[in-house]
């Protein structure tokens, strides 16, 4: 295998990577500004109160984007390492 196919392998990997973890990272960030700045706003430091919304909000968008990453994984998968496993 040259080295050029498989860095473009690696790099086609990553951004999908990036793509299929981005809804759930923003979805955690949003939801952690949210509480923090009501936690800032009531002084209430309890960090349950943080981490039981963000797992919910979580869950959430992974059950609703779970269709969009496993077309995008199976995508890279038939598109690109499976030509590169049977040699083509």
């Amino acid at each position: 295998m040259d080295d050029l196919v498989f860095f473009d392998a690696l790099h086609e990997g990553l951004w999908v990577a990036v793509a299929v973890s981005t809804p759930i990272l923003t979805a955690a960030l949003v939801v952690g500004l949210a509480i923090g700045l009501v936690q800032a706003l009531t002084s209430v430091q309890e960090m349950t109160l943080t981490f039981v919304p963000k797992m919910a909000a979580i869950l959430a968008v992974f059950w609703l984007s779970m269709g969009f990453m496993t077309l995008t994984l199976t995508h890279y998968f038939r598109g690109t390492l499976l030509p590169l496993i049977m040699g083509g």
